[in-house]
């Protein structure tokens, strides 16, 4: 253990002498489990008021180490030491699983019911213990984390905190990270979370650990970077490799040609044996200085990111109407989750479900499935439909089960095509024949995902797709679903995830869902504009929508019909002035 010593300098240049100063140094940790090691030699210091995101694929080890520095875990080698002897670390769980008893109302303190309130709970201290037993899953984690935001801890560690908070509870969440004094440690797979709440990144692969100055986006530039420097100096190594290795092998063939002439001509044996032992030196002259420069200088070939691999199918009825609902209701007991809504939904949108925790997200998906009844109102859906349905509950599964059994395929194709996806996927042989109980919540996921890809659909409804997925998943999973050519009904946490492939949305507000045609971040923006800067950002928009459409109809007037051209901007119209509708309806 080593000791942090107080001065008696001013409260400011002591926090920043504090910020400056190690409180935990890990040393040369290693972690196996079984045959299977999972942390090799790990180091690294942490000081006071660091913002560090953990980051890796799943099973990398984020958890493990995560334990390790709580001391849930203890290392199979290695140590931890911390700054002082009353080292308090607050850990919010990936999975919130806490029972009634661990919340009284005696020990709610005001602090601790302010920020239940900022989260959006009202009234924690009212609650009948009947509410605690039926918690949502986001309910439970704005509980947790604020019970662990009170004990003030030295470091914060924070495991998928995202994952069940909506908009305004990660809003809350990234304001009181940029104000907590503490050390935090944010293990996520959320990049627009990362890119707001963290300065450095640690990256756990091939059971090392790699550090990175900056938030996620920086951190993925300087990897980049990295790679494309070392792939650079492992080509020039090779190429320096391939010339002594030629330069060798011509010696050797000149060597060889020596020897052979000095046994076959008798007279010049003397000459032509100085000639090939002075081959010889050279060759071991030669095989000296690429041994001893391979040893000191030595560039491994950097080894390239796993690729991850999803396809889709879909059918091809863009434009049509595929949902409608009219005057629904919603209502449990006494509460009322939305009434007298009205949306549609057509082939081929791309829709994002967009409200606070609680608001009726998931139950209109269950309604839309008919997993929920319809309190009043209606909704239609073609005849035709054909929907998948990801649930963000990967405990739904049959534990028991292969994965191929989980499956329920039974014709040799099907589990040819299944097995080939679930690789693609990174899901490694030997998984697919254990038990769904013995995989990861990531691998649960992959499992489910692949049942999805091996069906063509026309509707997929995702709850929480990226819950669980590690980072490059989730980047392949958002590649890929933004080519899909059927229609998305989308509820995410992720920011990124929701902005980049939803341009249409269904807000629930006011116990209403109100259809909304634009992104998440074009609807953010409009909330927190004034009346006067929404009209002008939209009178700006029309106007540049009428010079495009102006210019499309000035260049369709040269064209005929039966030209490539003229379909290409025909399209492009028809977008166009069905983006202005849009508009002109919001205003």
């Amino acid at each position: 253990m080593f000791k942090i010593t107080n001065s008696n300098t001013s409260n400011r240049e002591r926090t920043r002498e504090v910020n400056n100063l190690t409180i935990l140094r890990a040393r040369n940790i290693d972690k196996n489990y079984g045959d299977k090691e999972v942390l090799k030699n790990i180091s690294f210091d942490i000081s006071g008021g660091e913002r560090i995101g953990l980051v890796g694929f799943n099973g990398a080890g984020k958890t493990t180490l995560a334990n390790i520095i709580y001391g849930i875990t203890l290392p199979d080698k290695g140590t931890i030491e911390t700054g002082k002897e009353s080292f308090k670390v607050g850990y919010l769980l990936q999975s919130v699983d806490y029972n009634v008893s661990d919340f009284h109302q005696d020990n709610m303190t005001s602090e601790f019911l302010e920020i239940t309130s900022e989260l959006g709970l009202k009234k924690v201290n009212s609650w009948e213990n009947e509410h605690f037993s039926h918690l949502s899953g986001g309910e439970k984690l704005k509980i947790a984390l604020a019970n662990i935001w009170v004990s003030n801890p030295d470091i914060l560690i924070l495991d998928e905190p995202t994952n069940h908070l909506d908009l305004q509870g990660v809003r809350w969440l990234i304001n009181q990270l940029k104000g907590y004094k503490g050390t935090v440690i944010i293990i996520s797979h959320d990049r627009y979370f990362l890119d707001q709440t963290v300065s450095k990144i640690y990256e756990l692969a091939n059971k090392k650990l790699t550090i990175f100055d900056g938030n996620y986006t920086e951190y993925r530039i300087e990897k980049k970077k990295r790679y494309e420097e070392q792939l650079h100096q492992y080509d020039v190594q090779q190429k320096y490799k391939e010339r002594i290795e030629g330069q060798i092998t011509q010696l050797k063939q000149w060597a060889g040609k020596a020897h052979r002439t000095m046994r076959e001509q008798e007279g010049f044996k003397e000459f032509h044996g100085v000639k090939a032992k002075k081959m010889d030196r050279s060759i071991k002259s030669k095989m000296k200085r690429l041994n001893m420069e391979l040893e000191k200088n030595k560039v491994e070939r950097p080894s390239e990111e796993k690729k991850v691999q999803f396809q889709f199918n879909a059918g091809d009825k863009r434009g049509k109407r595929m949902i409608e609902a009219k005057q629904l209701t919603k209502k449990f007991a006494n509460r009322t989750l939305f009434q007298d809504s009205y949306f549609f939904i057509n082939y081929g949108e791309r829709v994002g479900i967009v409200g606070p925790n609680g608001s009726g997200k998931s139950t209109l998906i269950k309604m839309l499935l008919e997993k929920e009844s319809i309190s009043d109102g209606d909704i239609w859906k073609s005849s035709s439909l054909k929907m998948a349905y990801l649930s963000q509950d990967v405990a739904d599964m049959p534990l028991n089960k292969s994965v191929i059994d989980s499956l329920g395929l039974t014709n040799r194709e099907e589990i040819f095509h299944a097995r080939t996806t679930l690789a693609n996927m990174g899901m490694k042989e030997e998984k697919i024949n254990q038990p769904i109980q013995t995989l990861s919540l990531g691998e649960r996921t992959r499992v489910k995902l692949t049942k999805m890809l091996i069906q063509e659909h026309d509707l997929l409804i995702l709850d929480e797709p990226t819950n669980h997925l590690d980072l490059p998943s989730r980047e392949q999973l958002e590649e890929t679903l933004s080519q899909f050519t059927g229609a998305m009904l989308i509820v995410s946490h992720d920011y990124y995830f929701l902005n980049k492939l939803c341009d249409t949305l269904l807000v629930i507000e006011d116990d209403k869902i109100k259809r909304i045609e634009m992104s998440l971040e074009q609807y953010e923006t409009k909330k927190n504009m004034s009346a006067d800067e929404g009209k002008k950002q939209l009178e700006e928009q029309l106007l540049r929508l009428d010079t495009e459409i102006t210019a499309v109809i000035s260049e369709l007037s040269l064209l005929t019909p039966d030209s490539d051209r003229y379909q290409e901007l025909d399209k492009q119209f028809l977008a166009l002035t069905s983006k202005k509708k849009q508009l002109l309806a919001i205003e």
